[in-house]
């Protein structure tokens, strides 16, 4: 199958089909520029002086500045919220991005990264790029403690284990 973002060949494998759907409502009902959208953004965590490659599934960016880090997922959602907000936690040295999202491509966690509180519990609650913009001056790009970095990363790889090294 074609890969809806970067029109690239890919697997139709695991969670690939909740993702072509995802990215799909993002551009088509949400309004997001398939240009804001970015795929397979590396991510690598450290446990115990080994490095541990993995991959944020989207990254949403408004105006250059990521708002929005995803997971897609065949099962559970609930299950990945932990790793999707780790990963969105880390992925930036200079900053947090703001909302980590947990989808099936049907249904979605959305997540204030800076609290982990939920703020959002279906696909409309995921917030367009109209929303975003509005949002975009208030939104806090901070970094993450980095006292808390480390732990951050354990969790990360624990809960992403299918992902790494892939």
């Amino acid at each position: 199958m074609k890969d809806y973002i970067t029109g690239k060949d890919i697997n139709n494998v695991g969670s690939e089909v909740s993702r072509q759907s995802f990215e799909k409502f993002l551009v088509e009902i949400k309004g997001y520029k398939k240009s804001e959208i970015l795929v397979d953004v590396p991510l690598t965590v450290q446990f115990k002086g080994n490095d541990y490659h993995s991959f944020i599934d989207l990254v949403v960016c408004v105006e250059k500045q990521p708002v929005m880090a995803v997971t897609c997922v065949a099962g559970s959602i609930g299950s990945y919220e932990r790793e999707i907000l780790a990963g969105a936690r880390l992925l930036q040295d200079d900053c947090q991005i703001p909302f980590a999202v947990s989808t099936d491509g049907k249904n979605a966690v959305i997540m204030d990264t800076l609290s982990g509180r939920a703020v959002g519990k279906t696909l409309s609650d995921i917030f367009s790029r109209k929303k975003i913009l509005k949002m975009l001056p208030d939104l806090t790009f901070t970094p993450f403690d980095k006292t808390k970095k480390e732990r951050e990363m354990i969790i990360y790889r624990s809960f992403n284990m299918e992902k790494i090294n892939r």
